[in-house]
This record gives C-alpha cells, structure tokens and sequence, in this order.
C-alpha cells in the first residue's frame, strides 16, 4: 500500500488558505475531519499542511486494498490524510468506528473529497459528531494577491472600516474571471489557465459524470444551460428548454425530474454551488423566492463551458457581468464560511414579489445580518445603493417590521479604485479591496 510518510507529506512552496484556521479548529473538535469541495481546488495540499502522512485511495492498488479492507486506508502516522475517500465509501464508516473507540483522540483523520458518494454507495451513517465536514472552494482574490484584503469582512461586521484606494481596471477583472482561483493556474498566461480549465470540465463529463451513474451528454447539455443561467434561480423545466429547446417533445429526451438529479449531481461533485433564498422574520416565505440560485464554484468554469476568454468578454459586457457576480459569491461564499459565527447558510440572497432584490445576505447565528449588492462598475452605485436602502426601509422601518437593521450595507464593484464609506452609510467596496 502506498502511504507517504511526514517528510514526504509536507506541501514544498505551500501558499496559506483561509480554510486553515478552520480546519485547525476542527481537529480540536473532531476525532477526523473531511475537507470537501471542487476538484483541483487545493484540498489535498491543505490537508498535508496539517498531517503527517497520507494514502492516496485512487494510486496503485489501494482502491482494491479499500475494497477489501477499509481499514488498511487508516493506517500511518497520525493526523492521517485519506485522499479521495468517496471511491471507497466504506472508508468513512470505519473512520467513525475509529472515532468512537478512541473518544478522546481528536485530529486523527483528514478526509478529502472532490464528490459526494451516490445514494446507493452513501455510507449508513451521517458521522454527525464525530467527523467534522469542511467546504473548500477554489482560490480567493485575497488569497491569490489580487485583493489586497484591507477591507474584512469580519471587520465590516465589527463596525470597522478604513478607507483605501486599490488598483483597478477592466483588463485585470477579466483575466481573474477567465484564469480563475485554481491554484496550478496562478502562474499561467490566462490563455493557458483556460485550456487547464477546458480540462477539468471535459474530464468532470468524460469521468466524473459516469463516475455518478449519468449520461455525459445530457450532462454537457446541462453545464451549458447553467451557464447561460448563472446566478439565476430558474426552474428545472426552464433548464430542460434550454437544453432541448429546439425539439418539439422533451420527454422523449429529458424529464424535469430528470434535469433535478443531474443538477444535485453537479452540486455533489462541488462544480456548482446552489445559493439559497433568504425569509427574515419580517416577511412571509409565501411571497419571497426562495429557490437556489446557481453559481459555479468559479467563474472561469462558465467562462470555459461556453467558450469565452477575456478578448469575449470585453465585448459582451452583460455576460461579463454575470461571471463578476459569480466571483463575487465564490469570495463571499468563502468569506463567510471563515466567521467565527456564521449562519447555517453562509450566503443567501432575497427577492420578493414587488421585484426588490439583494445579490447576497449573509446572516450570522445570532440574527445579525448584512445586505450586499453586486455590480460590475463604478456608475452602477447610486442605483445599487437606492436598492439597498429600499431593502432596509422595506424590512426594518415599516409598521410592524420584526427584523433588526443590518450591520452593515455595501456595494462590491469591480471597476474602481476607492473603498469608502457614502453618506447614506452604505460602503463601496472594490472586490480587489476586500478580504476575509
């Protein structure tokens, strides 16, 4: 069996990530923890950084090995990385046997995965209490260099802020859109930071897909309809038109039940990340959306899906703008989970049926929550702004309104130089200002 050891386990060169501190507190917490998220998006790296061996499940023959004996995948100086644990998912209920023998033992097991077991290979039992489960996304503009990260997010939440001047401009937003946060694409020319990219989705579909038990094309049929739909909560049966549109009976091609699974797919393999609807107590769920919209776990993967580089871009500035919103949810996203107290839900967004919306709710344990609006530019402020405060006006100031006023409102924009506070009390923030 092919187990590295200490020496060898250590990433040389390694580049700290937010998910870090997290996953330091969770091995004080848990008996074993797994790091879950997009594939190639560094969750074997950061695993080593904090183990002292690792068994790789998919090299040699340790998929046989886990097959016959789950148990031989645990062995090695612990804490013990388990790398793509899913291929043999019998690994996380002798995981959680181990846990429960040793109840005193914590830290002792990394588990890392880029997919989520299908139902019928799922193991028995959730690990609830003993494994403790981490999100990890690919990289942040903070964590790449790209946002200097003078304006915290945590901060904001504490009432802090400073204003800054950052540099900005439409060129380099486009690169970030297109290379993406992957973190062997950092050094690339953009142009083959996309080609890495093509890769990665040709083999989600070529592999992963199947991998799942579905069909690769429908598949293929789907990442494209959900790239022409990013950041929108469309319905199942809107996606099958897409896909199909030009055929005149779906159902001899595809269900919208159908479309639903092939969707949860996506988002067990972590290539999509479904942002929920948000109710506050002030308003009745009945008339608020509350269905998911749908992000990529990076934006350069819909950029690659439907074959646009930054030169595309440039010339078509409201799909542009679509895949800045979904850089921005992918840093809020990683952002958020990263407070202390964070909410169940780290991100949301509200819309309700007089139209009013707001691109990202984040909403802590305790109640206290924050309005955040999306735009592309600078001359999209004032609009955004007025949004923001019909927001606050609607929820806080109305008679009989139940919810608390926000901590804070702000406006993420992509070109501009000045982080800085209104004197409506509303922050703009460059996303190239903004960190954890």
């Amino acid at each position: 069996m092919a187990e590295q050891r200490a020496s060898q386990v250590k990433p040389k060169g390694y580049r700290p990530r937010i998910v870090d501190e997290q996953i330091e507190r969770y091995m004080r917490i848990f008996g074993a923890v797994e790091i879950a998220g997009t594939k190639w998006c560094g969750k074997t790296w950061s695993a080593r950084q904090h183990a002292e061996s690792i068994t790789y499940v998919d090299r040699d023959n340790n998929l046989a090995l886990a097959a016959a004996d789950p148990s031989l995948m645990l062995l090695g100086e612990r804490p013990h990385v388990i790398d793509e644990w899913q291929l043999a998912p019998a690994v996380w209920d002798e995981v959680r046997h181990q846990v429960d023998d040793e109840p005193g033992s914590k830290g002792q097991w990394l588990l890392t995965g880029s997919s989520t077991p299908r139902d019928d290979r799922r193991p028995r039992h959730t690990g609830s209490g003993r494994i403790g489960r981490i999100r990890m996304s690919p990289m942040t503009l903070s964590e790449t260099g790209d946002s200097t990260g003078e304006v915290s997010l945590s901060g904001l939440f504490a009432g802090e802020f400073v204003s800054v001047k950052v540099e900005s401009s439409t060129t380099k937003l486009l690169d970030m859109a297109c290379r993406g946060g992957w973190p062997e694409a950092q050094s690339m020319p953009v142009s083959d930071a996309q080609v890495l990219i093509r890769e990665y989705v040709r083999l989600t579909l070529s592999e992963g897909v199947p991998r799942q038990g579905k069909d690769p094309e429908s598949a293929r049929r789907l990442l494209n309809s959900l790239a022409r739909n990013v950041g929108q909560s469309v319905t199942f049966e809107t996606l099958r038109k897409d896909m199909y549109g030009a055929e005149e009976n779906l159902d001899d091609f595809i269900s919208a039940r159908t479309v639903s699974e092939y969707v949860v797919m996506f988002e067990r393999m972590f290539v999509i990340d479904p942002v929920p609807g948000w109710v506050p107590p002030a308003r009745s769920p009945k008339r608020l959306q509350t269905k998911a919209r749908r992000y990529f776990a990076d934006p350069s993967i819909a950029a690659a899906v439907l074959g646009m580089g930054p030169a595309a871009l440039l010339g078509d500035w409201q799909t542009f703008g679509l895949m800045f919103e979904n850089l921005c949810v992918r840093d809020l996203l990683v952002y958020a989970r990263a407070l202390p107290d964070i909410g169940v839900e780290p991100v949301r967004y509200y819309h309700d049926d007089s139209g009013l919306e707001c691109d990202a709710i984040i909403e802590l344990a305790d109640g206290r929550w924050a309005g955040i609006e999306i735009k592309a530019s600078q001359d999209k402020v004032d609009e955004a702004a007025a949004n923001l405060n019909r927001l606050k006006a609607k929820l806080t100031e109305s008679t009989g309104a139940r919810t608390r006023p926000p901590e804070f409102l702000a406006v993420l924009i992509g070109v501009g130089d000045f982080a800085y506070r209104r004197n409506d009390g509303i922050y703009v923030i460059p996303i190239t200002a903004l960190g954890r």
